[in-house]
């Protein structure tokens, strides 16, 4: 299961979606959550379906690796749907002891399952096609109006950046940590909650552990490279806008709006 984690990975690519400015796939990222969340209709649905295939299309990232990352969030999805079929009034479609299943029921399982799945799958191809330095660059620009507020922009970036990049790291520490527990003798499949819970002591101490030693490792070799936050830092790559960000955006924004034209007609 851990191996189905795929957050924080970046798949390099030459792409027109790898070629995106960070700041116009961050931005055009937030429209697309925002306008799914305004979704209403099936039509509503088919539009942004059709949006992220293309952009899927266009990326040359494989499906499988999109759904690999989705087999960790099975449970939340069937529990979401259970949920929604189970607990909504409206009229009833069945019925058998206290559970009832409802047309409303259908509907809003259905949706909200397509929502978080579209959600998820729209956020992985950000990190998967964007590199974590682009991304840092990306949000630091975006968030640079708060520096006039003393806010520590770039700090907050780097440390976003820097947890983004380390959840692939721990995640294959763990699976060594496990897999050396069991060549030990361990068990974590058996027993009741409690017992499978204080099994896992002998996973989170040396996790722990070997997190907090990379966090030193890292800020020490930070500090042998004399680094000492944005001020005054500059950057090898400037981050410049492009007709096809321009165009991207124009696309979200106009996508944003027929979603909204739409969810007023289901008024």
């Amino acid at each position: 299961m851990l191996k189905d984690v795929t957050l924080g990975q970046y798949f390099p690519g030459n792409t027109i979606v790898h070629r995106l400015d960070p700041r116009t796939k961050l931005l055009m990222t937030l429209l697309y959550i925002v306008t799914l969340f305004l979704c209403k209709w099936f039509v509503s649905y088919g539009l942004m379906l059709a949006f992220l295939i293309t952009a899927i299309v266009l990326s040359k990232i494989r499906p499988k690796a999109l759904f690999k990352g989705l087999k960790p969030l099975i449970i939340i999805i069937v529990f979401t749907a259970v949920i929604n079929l189970f607990y909504t009034d409206g009229r009833v479609l069945a019925q058998f002891w206290i559970f009832k299943i409802t047309a409303e029921g259908v509907r809003n399982a259905f949706f909200l399952v397509l929502r978080i799945m579209m959600l998820v799958t729209g956020t992985f191809l950000l990190t998967y096609t964007t590199s974590p330095i682009a991304l840092t660059d990306g949000l630091e620009s975006l968030l640079s109006p708060l520096k006039k507020l003393r806010f520590p922009v770039h700090e907050l970036a780097m440390m976003m950046s820097i947890a983004l990049r380390f959840i692939p790291t721990l995640i294959e520490e763990t699976d060594k940590i496990i897999s050396a527990q069991k060549a030990r003798g361990a068990d974590f499949e058996t027993g009741n909650i409690f017992r499978r819970a204080k099994a896992l002591i002998p996973i989170l101490v040396p996790l722990f552990v070997s997190a907090f030693r990379r966090a030193d490792e890292l800020a020490t070799a930070m500090e042998c490279r004399c680094y000492h936050g944005g001020e005054g830092r500059t950057k090898l790559k400037q981050l410049k806008y492009h007709t096809r960000d321009i165009l991207g955006l124009l696309l979200a924004l106009c996508l944003l709006a027929g979603v909204i034209v739409l969810r007023y007609f289901a008024l």
